[in-house]
């Protein structure tokens, strides 16, 4: 990200852009349509459920794996990454000689498949732990242990994550975060609803026979005060709605002093020292209410109460890694009951999930070398220029919007920073220690080893060369800190980009997702930071009202969807993920239309390229989930559901009725007056 410290230099610089349309660089001579239109279901009109036009028969036709929650597109290629990533780590450990990673890859994998060496060990690998818990006699004790834990990625009641300080974009600070539920939310503990009434009664169920596993005694009884203790924190939590307030979270900034007398006297001094860092500057407590009343929930229970719940967050934390049993017990609680998954992973499978969360740099770097050719690089820099271009048009020409904050916009606009397929810059995992007959060992390392290369970023300045995501990750984000969008290679394929297929396709598929990201700088929330990733208001006030009347509108508009019977979208919640999708779609749409240069698109299949456009972005979002992971969706998840990333976004853009003559009467038909655009 460059520091803009003069905004009419910066507008100066966004504005020569105009001189030439940027275009994606053209797919292959002999282009695909990127659409199967033997999949479309003629019988449901894209005027009246789009979603279903596209993705009807396909739903009908395939039915959710045993071993996922949901299924669909974004499924189909985690699939196939998987796949790709296993045959990269079988030929690591046949040949662990060859390498830093290789070795490293190797034992971790080897250590984890072998089932019978880990059910032979038992809890040994955590007896450390367990004896260091056992020796706490004081709640001071309790608190330093919070830390000491945290370092092995255990549960506690407050969590360590490193991120840029809002107000000065070139230090990292430590941002202290509320933690400590072994439900999904706050609201699995207090809603009276039935199904998370069962939902508690399941857990505390789950605590029991996790005890008995273990071969501990007082399993209901310590169930009943664990249960107690994570109410207790729950009621003090804030909700995900208030967590997406980032200006008032990133503005808790806190001394040690300041901190002792916020929350009643909680040593902080020690609490950070026992995390790793003497901390002696500023820090965020991100939570400040929350953090407020720590101290009291503290002292609202007994030692010996936080050493049983301390106990089985272990035990919790490291089922995975422990005997078939503990492993399987866990598995039916937070894949069955929590999200209605009837079978487990295969092993291999769960191999490949530790290696990316304990070595996944390593890992990328091998999958890198096989399975992202740098040509596909290149196409989509272009494509990500095209967004870049129609966004800009978006801010000059839009309605609302003065003149002295649609400077600002556009600076921002030129100030994104963009990563592509993997880091240009690898960490150095060379001091990561591992093993091919200790499992748990391995993972204990690996997660020590992350926790102190996050905390030895602290007080300097930020590392922009690293990634918040693994070359093999099927994702994409936006990071407004640094103001930059990152596209890791494992979603720079089909369906999302093919090199092979026609423009449209690709302008739909991974050029709305390229426009979600950009978009996110603008949402209600990124919209708070400006291009140096400073947490700034630079919108004017009468725009800020603008803005926020047409969100609300959007809020209102979400949250009248009801996925499930009684059990509606959260308007609040979804809200930046919303404006993305819409704005995103809009802007690729505009990119795809620009790249034309005034010329008809080809038709392909019968179809025009401003249907197929339309027709793939509905392809991206195919799917279909489980009802108890769409309910914990709905109280958890930021973005909506599959079907209203279709439906709900595209009634809110004029062209999308345009193409598919969509009128009054219409099931996609929205008012022209009540479809809200921001970008």
């Amino acid at each position: 990200m460059r520091p803009l410290h003069v905004l009419l230099a910066g507008f100066a610089t966004i504005a020569c852009l105009t001189a030439c349309i940027p275009t994606a660089g053209g797919p292959a001579k002999s282009a695909t349509a990127g659409i199967n239109r033997s999949e479309l279901d003629p019988a449901v009109r894209p005027a009246d459920d789009l979603f279903t036009h596209v993705n009807g028969k396909w739903l009908a036709a395939n039915d959710i794996p045993a071993d996922r929650v949901a299924y669909g597109t974004l499924d189909q290629l985690v699939e196939r990454v998987e796949e790709q990533v296993h045959a990269v780590v079988k030929d690591a450990v046949a040949n662990p000689s060859g390498g830093g990673e290789n070795k490293q890859i190797a034992d971790i994998y080897t250590a984890y498949m072998d089932q019978e060496r880990i059910d032979a060990a038992g809890l040994s690998g955590l007896q450390d732990i367990f004896e260091r818990i056992d020796q706490f006699k004081s709640h001071d004790d309790v608190w330093r242990g919070f830390a000491e834990l945290g370092i092995l990625g255990v549960g506690t009641p407050l969590g360590l994550f490193i991120e840029t300080d809002g107000d000065n974009p070139d230090r990292m600070l430590a941002y202290v975060w509320q933690s400590g539920l072994g439900l999904p939310d706050r609201d699995y503990y207090f809603s009276e609803d039935a199904k998370l009434v069962a939902t508690r009664e399941a857990y505390q169920k789950h605590i029991t026979t996790m005890y008995e596993l273990a071969g501990w005694a007082d399993g209901k009884t310590d169930a009943r005060r664990i249960i107690a203790l994570e109410t207790t924190l729950a009621n003090a939590h804030w909700t995900r709605v208030q967590n997406r307030d980032r200006q008032r979270i990133y503005r808790n900034k806190f001394d040690l002093l300041k901190a002792w007398k916020h929350s009643g006297g909680l040593d902080w001094r020690g609490w950070f020292a026992a995390s790793g860092y003497a901390q002696q500057g500023e820090f965020v407590l991100a939570q400040d209410t929350y953090f407020g009343s720590l101290r009291e929930i503290l002292l609202a229970h007994d030692v010996e109460t936080w050493k049983r719940y301390l106990r089985f967050k272990v035990l919790k934390g490291f089922a995975p890694y422990l005997p078939a049993a503990l492993d399987q017990e866990n598995f039916a609680f937070e894949g069955t009951t929590l999200r209605g998954q009837p079978e487990q992973w295969e092993r291999w499978k769960r191999a490949i999930s530790l290696l990316n969360q304990i070595a996944g740099e390593p890992l990328g770097k091998l999958y890198i070398a096989r399975h992202f050719p740098e040509s596909s690089k290149a196409r989509v820099e272009a494509l990500v220029e095209a967004l870049r271009f129609a966004f800009g048009e978006s801010i000059r020409n839009n309605d609302w919007m003065s003149e002295l904050s649609r400077r600002e916009a556009l600076v921002k606009l030129e100030s994104f920073g963009m990563k592509l397929g993997y880091p240009d810059v690898w960490r150095d995992y060379s001091k990561l220690a591992t093993s091919r007959t200790d499992a748990i060992g391995n993972v204990r390392r690996g997660l020590t080893f992350d926790h102190r290369d996050s905390i030895e970023q602290i007080g300097k300045a930020p590392d922009r060369s690293r990634w918040g995501m693994n070359p093999q990750t099927v994702n994409a984000y936006y990071r407004p800190t640094f103001n930059e969008i990152v596209f890791p290679a494992a979603i720079l394929q089909p369906p999302f980009f093919d090199p092979n297929a026609d423009d449209a396709a690709n302008y739909g598929a991974i050029g709305a997702v390229i426009g979600h990201e950009f978009s996110h700088g603008f949402d209600d929330q990124g919209r708070k930071f400006d291009g140096s990733g400073k947490l700034r208001d630079w919108w004017q006030p009468e725009d800020v009202e603008r803005y926020d009347s047409r969100a609300r509108r959007l809020v209102e508009q979400f949250s009248a969807f009801e996925p499930i019977p009684g059990t509606k979208i959260n308007g609040e919640l979804t809200l930046g993920e919303n404006i993305a999708d819409i704005a995103g779609v809009t802007m690729a749409y505009r990119a795809y239309v620009h790249s034309l240069k005034g010329k008809s698109a080809p038709v392909l299949d019968g179809l025009s390229g401003e249907q197929r456009f339309f027709l793939a972005f509905a392809q991206v979002w195919r799917g279909k989930t489980r009802e108890a992971a769409e309910r914990e969706r709905l109280l958890t998840d930021p973005h909506s559901p599959p079907r209203y990333r279709v439906l709900g976004v595209l009634r809110n853009v004029p062209e999308f009725h345009q193409v598919f003559g969509v009128r009054e009467g219409d099931g996609m038909w929205l008012p022209p007056e009540e479809q809200v655009r921001l970008w």
